[in-house]
């Protein structure tokens, strides 16, 4: 059985576990606010591949835990990743108008809509960041919600943001392209991976070695996202094809072609499984995620 069958054989019945979780965090309907849950369920529990809950379930997997133990944060992830999609998209950043397929959330909802339903989406994460604390030892839960929220601040996604508008259009180097794809996606990713290793208890040497796989899963995964921009169309990515180059955006292909980019990420790909070798087979999940994040079509 080659990797993608061992993968689809893991990932299904987990994904619909955190799909049945997301809706149960995202139901009811108050008589007010209007609108504003509805728009917050049109952002996380549309067509999506919860690769950031599997990330951190997987992690936890390979220490000895399971999925419910750390369900809650691995939902608080899926709402931190679905939040930064939605401001991402907005005609102040990225202007996106199709996301998984989709009109994104401020063309469906209008603008102020989609900045309070992400707003919204950010707050319940942390809300359900403190309810794994009934299940898990509160200094374990400490260092995993500031883990979580220093990834998506200014040493994380915000300020991977920050430097991808800075940079449209600008000639950069591969340091800076590195600062921009390892803040803007990789932090968000790394703390998938450690916060399931956390939740666990897991050791300084295996939280140094899910540091590394974590760190090269997200740029592996982000430098095919590059790629795929550039070569795969309109309804197989879900989003509007060559919309990175249209903007002149800092990527690997720009910067060193569609062949060079694919090498990296075979580097990087190779570098996170190398990371996992001091880990049994319970981390297999691990290594086909890493496979996954490089030879995926979407």
């Amino acid at each position: 059985m080659d990797w993608r069958a061992q993968l689809d054989a893991y990932f299904i019945p987990r994904k619909a576990r955190v799909e049945a979780a997301l809706a149960h965090y995202l139901s009811g309907e108050p008589p007010l606010p209007r609108v504003l849950p509805e728009a917050m369920r049109y952002a996380a529990l549309g067509a999506g591949k919860r690769l950031r809950p599997i990330l951190c379930i997987a992690a936890a997997e390979s220490l000895g835990g399971d999925a419910e133990q750390v369900m809650p944060t691995a939902c608080a992830l899926e709402l931190i990743h679905a939040f930064s999609l939605v401001h991402d998209d907005l005609p102040a950043m990225d202007n996106d108008r199709l996301r998984r397929g989709q009109p994104t959330v401020w063309v469906k909802y209008g603008e102020a809509m989609a900045i309070l339903a992400g707003d919204a989406l950010f707050a319940k994460a942390f809300e359900l960041l403190a309810e794994q604390a009934r299940s898990s030892p509160p200094e374990r839960v400490v260092r995993t919600l500031r883990l979580i929220a220093e990834a998506a601040g200014v040493q994380g996604m915000c300020g991977g943001q920050v430097e991808d508008i800075l940079n449209e259009g600008q000639a950069v180097s591969e340091a800076t392209l590195r600062f921009i794809h390892a803040h803007k996606t990789g932090a968000l990713i790394r703390a998938c991976v450690l916060s399931g290793a956390l939740l666990m208890g897991a050791d300084a040497t295996a939280l140094q070695s899910l540091d590394v796989y974590s760190r090269a899963l997200g740029l592996a995964f982000q430098i095919t996202d590059d790629i795929l921009d550039e070569v795969a169309p309109t309804e197989q990515i879900g989003k509007p094809a060559g919309s990175d180059r249209a903007r002149r955006k800092a990527t690997y292909t720009a910067l060193f072609g569609v062949e060079t980019a694919r090498a990296h990420a075979r580097h990087a790909l190779q570098e996170a499984l190398n990371a996992l070798n001091g880990f049994d087979e319970r981390a297999n999940p691990l290594r086909w995620l890493a496979h996954y994040a490089v030879e995926r079509e979407n």
